[in-house]
């Protein structure tokens, strides 16, 4: 908090753009709020995690905390609503996921770190967990569904902002005549229930196992080309652009 404080008011002294990532409570929203209130150049950002995973989480037997180890570390209960309200009302303008896949169990020396370093020392625990593969839907059953913000929100915080904000847009972050055609078609009935043995990303575990949601995506376009349909992926390596980011991004 005191952190957050002494940044966001160099930033309205000084009149510089300052993007705080990562957000986890309430303690850091107030200053963040209270200088937007002011007219100062801040923008803040929260991770999936923190409204889902707590501080009780990292005390789960047989080392099963160790999945939940991250920084900032996760919060209390208490603070996930004041996250959600935050990203509703516009005081944060992104959500992402800080994804740092690990696994828990069965990493490989030298190539796939494990968890299980952790064990002799708890400093030694490989620090991240997954979750970028759960992002949208997890924020669309959350939000949407649960009558957070509109769906319109919804695209705001997870594409259109950090595109503005990242000087991308409008190459990025909107569907508009001579934008990238990037494109995720998505099924607001298709039900999917969260987990390891389902999802593509590379770890042994999943931070919302079991999770039921309602909203999946069926297709996403890369400039107009179909890379995944269903569960396939279609894209191609080296398929990607390096983008030249403006310099003045958009302060929102």
């Amino acid at each position: 908090a005191e952190a957050t404080n002494r940044a966001v008011t160099l930033a309205g002294i000084a009149q510089a753009p300052l993007y705080v990532v990562h957000m986890t409570c309430e303690e850091s929203i107030e200053p963040l709020a209270l200088g937007r209130a002011k007219g100062f150049p801040v923008m803040g950002e929260t991770c999936t995690q923190y409204m889902f995973v707590f501080e009780k989480d990292l005390a789960r037997p047989n080392y099963e905390g160790a999945k939940f180890i991250c920084s900032p570390p996760v919060r209390q209960p208490k603070d996930a609503p004041i996250l959600w309200q935050a990203l509703a009302d516009n005081t944060l303008q992104a959500v992402s996921t800080d994804h740092c896949p690990f696994w828990f169990e069965g990493g490989v020396q030298g190539r796939i770190p494990g968890k299980e370093l952790g064990k002799p020392s708890f400093d030694k625990i490989p620090n991240g967990m997954p979750g970028i593969e759960d992002r949208m839907p997890v924020m669309w059953h959350n939000g949407v569904n649960a009558g957070r913000y509109s769906a319109n929100r919804f695209v705001e915080i997870t594409a259109t902002n950090p595109a503005k904000i990242f000087g991308l847009y409008p190459r990025k972050g909107t569907i508009a005549i001579g934008s990238d055609a990037d494109i995720v078609l998505w099924d607001p009935e298709k039900e999917h229930t969260i987990s390891a043995e389902t999802h593509h990303m590379n770890t042994d575990y999943n931070v919302y196992e079991g999770m039921e949601v309602k909203g999946w995506p069926t297709r996403v376009l890369l400039r107009g080309k179909s890379i995944v349909v269903g569960e396939n992926w279609l894209g191609e390596k080296g398929s990607g652009q390096f983008l030249r980011r403006r310099p003045n991004g958009e302060i929102l």
